[in-house]
């Protein structure tokens, strides 16, 4: 499909409650900033030393001091507070995070996450991923289906792992899965792909919910 990642975030946006303070990981989950509903109010938290985060700015606005923590430019509202990683890292490890939303390399039948590093690429570290599942109250992950034809909805990961047992739900372009004691169940599906084609994307037995519904 055209714009997936756009797609997944506008759905991942649904997730966000009103009063939460939220953490967007690098990568695709920074977009869903750009689709935060109007009647609902939340404090975006960026591990580089920041809450406040607003969406992305117009071209004529960037502000090449004011960042995320992939380094891309963003935007503060008017109530945004700055401060130090040792702060950053204590709202993150303290419990402070109502949810954060993740990427992923691969997500596993047993909640286990892996997004941080394919064996033999070149990467500094696993950045502040550990330490954002370990805290937040909530995991959610959000990804294309599959790279390079393969899934990475697997039964289990093959790639070293980020953290054991603490994703709650996953958002593709194809769907939303859950778990159960069995590994994913698909409560909503994109109606561009027929549930055949959603299980052939997907490397791992997979329930369909009773009260399965369009995104």
């Amino acid at each position: 499909m055209t714009d997936a990642k756009n797609f997944i975030a506008k759905r991942a946006a649904k997730e966000l409650k009103d009063g939460a303070v939220v953490n967007l990981g690098i990568g695709l989950p920074t977009l869903i900033a750009n689709y935060i509903p109007d009647d609902v109010h939340i404090t975006l938290h960026s591990e580089n030393g920041f809450v406040g985060i607003g969406p992305y700015p117009s071209s004529d606005k960037v502000d090449r001091h004011l960042v995320n923590a992939g380094g891309a430019p963003v935007t503060a509202t008017k109530d945004a507070a700055f401060f130090d990683s040792a702060t950053s890292f204590g709202i993150a490890r303290g419990g402070h995070l109502d949810v954060t939303f993740l990427g992923a390399l691969q997500v596993d039948t047993h909640k286990n996450l892996s997004n941080w590093i394919v064996p033999g690429g070149k990467i500094t570290g696993m950045g502040g991923a550990m330490d954002l599942v370990a805290g937040a109250k909530k995991v959610i992950v959000c990804t294309l289906q599959t790279n390079g034809g393969k899934s990475k909805l697997v039964s289990d990961c093959t790639l070293p792992l980020t953290a054991v047992g603490i994703v709650d739900k996953v958002i593709t372009e194809m769907g939303v899965f859950e778990f159960n004691e069995k590994g994913f169940v698909l409560t909503e599906y994109n109606d561009e792909f027929t549930i055949d084609e959603i299980k052939q994307a997907t490397d791992a037995p997979l329930e369909i919910s009773k009260n399965l519904k369009k995104m």
